[in-house]
């Protein structure tokens, strides 16, 4: 079955909640073949659950809890918390599994299911295509709207705030400088899972913390709030007079930062970051970092200059981590703020990441603005567009037309991506070069050719 064809997406599932594939059938059937599945690698069927704020977020619980306990397994509840906080606990803790309920940065109406073996990383293509095998197999009940619940064969217990504790003490302990001196930052939590550990694990460190979008309320999260809309962190830095800003999305699994001019930085501002710092002390292996086709070439071309490389994967953070299980790095990441420390974690982690860019200004008596003045990004637009369906790009020739013309509009001083999001209807423009009103131009086209295929949606 074809990653394209896979009821996993690129990011686990994702979908509507009570529609297929998070119905309610769809669930249990999920819960009692992952219990099989890690029972038949040896496992116990022990497994830990976390979910970020969607009001949907207990219902799905609860039947992936029917699924988990009808099969025999053990399953027990962290709550609300960060998406790494479950990948951390799985490894931690002898779990055989670690399931999140989140739809990442989506709105609140989607939801979706992340799995994570006992090894803290995301289970493989493989392994998700063997589960989902297993699950077509067993299926008696059929796709489509919900049903009526059913009861568990036993109880998991309630919500354990150990959990949320624990990860905590991990995070405060990945943090190697003294105390800062008052240094104060802005949290954006995205009225997401990152409200239930940021605010305190900056505070029990000595920060002077201004926690924002933290009133979460079941449809808020991602709200014009988070990684998503950093322009509100930004006005609250400059308003709380703070040093760092930083904004999480809904499951906090990314940051993106604003400095205290209210700057907005974004993943590939942090590699540069710590890539500097590592490599300065010796720390950063082959001198090698992983970015993803969307790095700018910016960077590429900094770090040429200062003798480290640069590799480029696939988009996605799984890509990003092969890369760098092949090439022996331990620093990669994304724009859109998924970045991995691989000596620290198994995966990305926005409060980490947060921590790593505030030591940083902790043992340093410059601004952000002032540490990243040497890297002097390229002009990139994205344009995210709505769309019905995803045929393959090779089979549009309107968008192909479109696409040749941006590529010899640009030249060789820029380039152009279009690709499809792995975990939304959308199709992602993106275009890079030194002429900004160029890069609105060429990416206007290529969205108008979408509309002329029928398959673009008018918001």
């Amino acid at each position: 079955m074809s990653r394209k064809e896979s009821l996993f997406g690129t990011d686990g599932i994702r979908g509507t909640p009570r529609v297929f594939p998070l119905d309610s059938g769809t669930l249990r059937r999920l819960g009692s073949s992952l219990v099989e599945f890690f029972r038949a690698r040896g496992g116990r069927g022990r497994v830990v659950l976390g979910r970020d704020t969607r009001e949907s977020g207990p219902w799905i619980e609860a039947r992936l809890l029917e699924g988990i306990v009808s099969a025999g397994g053990a399953a027990e509840r962290a709550g609300v918390i960060p998406t790494p906080g479950v990948a951390y606990l799985a490894r931690a803790k002898g779990f055989d599994a670690g399931i999140v309920i989140s739809a990442s940065h989506n709105p609140f109406e989607d939801n979706g299911v992340k799995i994570f073996s006992s090894d803290g990383f995301k289970l493989s293509e493989d392994a998700e295509a063997e589960i989902e095998r297993a699950l077509a197999a067993s299926g008696t009940e059929s796709k489509g709207e919900d049903r009526a619940p059913r009861a568990a064969a036993g109880d998991p217990g309630p919500e354990s705030p150990a959990f949320v504790e624990a990860y905590a003490s991990f995070l405060a302990s990945t943090f190697s400088e003294k105390t800062p001196r008052a240094l104060s930052v802005v949290l954006d939590c995205a009225h997401g899972a990152a409200g239930a550990v940021a605010p305190r694990v900056f505070s029990d460190l000595g920060f002077e913390v201004h926690a924002i979008a933290n009133n979460p309320d079941g449809r808020n999260i991602n709200d014009s709030c988070g990684a998503l809309h950093p322009e509100g962190l930004a006005r609250a830095v400059v308003e709380k007079k703070a040093r760092l800003g930083v904004a999480f999305d809904g499951d906090a699994d990314r940051a993106v930062f604003a400095g205290a001019s209210g700057r907005v930085f974004d993943g590939d501002d942090v590699l540069y970051l710590a890539a500097a710092r590592r490599d300065r002390a010796g720390a950063l292996p082959g001198r090698t970092v992983v970015g993803t086709v969307m790095t700018n070439v910016a960077l590429e071309e900094k770090f040429r200059r200062e003798g480290i490389t640069l590799r480029r994967a696939p988009v996605g953070d799984r890509n990003v981590l092969e890369e760098m299980q092949r090439t022996g790095a331990v620093l990669g990441g994304e724009p859109s703020g998924h970045v991995i420390f691989l000596d620290l974690a198994t995966t990305g982690d926005g409060l980490l990441t947060a921590l790593q860019v505030a030591g940083v200004l902790a043992g340093e008596n410059a601004s952000l603005e002032d540490l990243l003045a040497p890297l002097e990004k390229c002009p990139q637009l994205l344009r995210n567009l709505r769309v019905s369906s995803k045929p393959p790009l090779e089979s549009l020739p309107r968008v192909s037309e479109a696409t040749a013309r941006a590529e010899t509009a640009l030249g060789a001083s820029g380039r152009v991506l279009v690709r499809y999001s792995g975990t939304e209807n959308k199709v992602r423009i993106m275009a890079e070069g030194p002429d900004a009103a160029l890069l609105e131009r060429v990416a206007e086209d290529i969205a108008q050719a979408f509309h002329r295929e029928g398959i673009g949606v008018r918001d």
